[in-house]
């Protein structure tokens, strides 16, 4: 799978970005692809400068213990080499201003002949949720992947137990192709199962 930096950069013209009570500016239709902005909200390319920023959403997520198996000891460091990707994936960052309110990353789903199906991972800061930040960075991540030439994205492991993103995630065309009982220790709800969702780009 080969991305081009035109590639990425034609993603986000593509994207259907629609953030709930804060409609898109008139001003955004016509701007230059790689960047668009709705209400104060722009999705971009995250640069290491972002680590920082994502780190606090990032670890009070994985701290709730509900939605990712990451360890919970996870050091900065060994966080961002699981969160920050190189190209040909990407990292994106969702921002008003200086404030990183959530963050998705996107690469193959595996090597080799495994490379041809996409997968990504999202994290919304808990205090901006309700924003339609994970609608927009899911539609993001779907036109990424469709205009990286991606036959399909699967996730691997989404949390049964977390309705609002399995919701999400059929809303934007996903299904579950099955689900593997009992393989996540949730810390209120005690084992429950993993969902296995795809679609077709």
């Amino acid at each position: 799978m080969s991305l081009t930096t035109p590639q990425v950069k034609a993603t986000v013209s593509r994207v259907n970005i629609l953030l709930r009570a804060c409609g898109p500016r008139s001003s955004d239709f016509g701007r230059a692809p790689g960047r668009r902005t709705f209400a104060a909200v722009i999705i971009r390319a995250a640069v290491d400068e972002d680590w920082v920023k994502i780190w606090p959403i990032f670890s009070q997520i994985v701290a709730a213990g509900q939605t990712y198996a990451y360890p919970e000891d996870l050091s900065l460091i060994a966080a961002r080499q699981l969160w920050m990707e190189e190209a040909p994936a990407q990292t994106v960052v969702a921002v008003d201003g200086d404030v990183v309110l959530g963050s998705a990353k996107m690469r193959p789903n595996r090597p080799g002949r495994g490379a041809h199906v996409s997968t990504a991972s999202f994290m919304i800061d808990p205090a901006a949720q309700g924003r339609g930040l994970g609608r927009a960075l899911g539609e993001y991540a779907i036109g990424w992947a469709r205009a990286a030439g991606f036959h399909s994205m699967q996730f691997n492991a989404v949390v049964e137990s977390n309705t609002a993103a399995v919701h999400l995630w059929r809303s934007l065309g996903f299904q579950i192709l099955g689900t593997v009982p009992e393989a996540f220790d949730h810390p209120q709800n005690g084992l429950v199962g993993l969902h296995v969702m795809y679609r077709r780009l």
